[in-house]
């Protein structure tokens, strides 16, 4: 079967699966998070009763991931967080979510919750989701190499008044080998750097009794290597998916890790934003989701993305 510049329905293992060895050549994806939404479908991911659980999973399709993308291939995992027990006593851990200000948007977690179970965990502790499951995949035999931070100028409000309003989420950097294919002049940011006109120091002070004059300076422009905090706004979605990756957050992702022409994977596509998104940038894709819904939309996205190129191109 030809898998290639395709969405797919269906659990992500099995699908996984039948792809064939080394054929991938990165994989940019967002899991559901962990105790966050009921996406409605049997079989989905996040709803677990233990972390563990949910860890365990992510694990397991991560492993098929890794045997699907080639020895040089890399892994882009975004993560987000969750607290536990935000109830008295020994409340379920998904109650921390639906108690919050984010429980509010449709599509939470309501008349699908767990039910109540103990958590080695005390109450209001950040449970530490993204790192427990870099940690598991590092076991499972990834090279985890980067924490990136999504810092988020707009982030969805809280009404907490004891720790600061969340604004960052994580995106890990896994490989399979130490050496593996980054683009890194592909995603160099521009500089700026201050320099005086005479000796290319940043900061001169004259000497005697002008010393505390400083030396005009010239404003140069260049290029640096790109630091691990991108700041990414969220962006409005009018369809009916709640987590939607940025198109400025992948960008660079598929710029680094995937070479021309080359084939991005995304297991949990949700939207299409991945796909979308490569397919712009002249890479081939690969899409997985269980909600059919989600496939549909995710569909109709690229569908009009390639009417609007073709018609760019007429």
């Amino acid at each position: 079967m030809d898998y290639e510049n395709k969405l797919l329905c269906g659990d992500a293992l099995t699908i996984l699966q039948q792809i064939p060895d080394c054929s991938i050549n990165c994989c940019i994806t967002s899991p559901p998070y962990y105790g966050l939404r009921d996406y409605g479908i049997d079989q989905q991911i996040g709803l677990e009763e233990y972390p563990q659980e949910y860890v365990a999973k992510l694990v397991d399709i991560f492993h098929e991931v890794k045997r699907v993308l080639r020895d040089n291939g890399t892994l882009w995992l975004n993560l987000g967080d969750c607290y536990s027990h935000s109830g008295k006593g020994a409340a379920t851990h998904l109650k921390s979510i639906v108690n919050t200000k984010q429980a509010t948007n449709k599509g939470m977690i309501g008349k699908a919750r767990v039910k109540n179970v103990t958590f080695d965990v005390p109450r209001k502790n950040l449970l530490g989701i993204p790192w427990r499951v870099a940690f598991s995949l590092q076991s499972d035999g990834w090279y985890l190499r980067q924490d990136i931070i999504w810092a988020k100028p707009n982030p969805m409000p809280e009404s907490v008044t004891d720790r600061c309003t969340k604004s960052h989420e994580y995106i890990f950097l896994l490989s399979k080998f130490p050496k593996y294919y980054f683009d890194n002049d592909a995603i160099q940011e521009n500089a700026t750097y201050k320099n005086d006109r005479r000796k290319g120091y940043g900061r001169l002070h004259y000497r005697g009794k002008y010393k505390d004059c400083e030396q005009n300076f010239l404003v140069i422009r260049g290029k640096r290597n790109k630091r691990d905090v991108w700041n990414v706004p969220l962006k409005p979605f009018k369809g009916s998916h709640f987590a939607v990756f940025p198109e400025k957050l992948i960008i660079p992702c598929i710029l680094a890790g995937c070479p021309d022409q080359g084939i991005v994977l995304d297991p949990f596509v949700g939207s299409g934003t991945t796909a979308l998104t490569a397919h712009k940038l002249g890479r081939r894709y690969i899409g997985i989701d269980l909600n059919p819904d989600y496939v549909k939309m995710a569909q109709k996205r690229l569908d009009k993305d390639s009417t609007l190129m073709d018609f760019a191109g007429a």
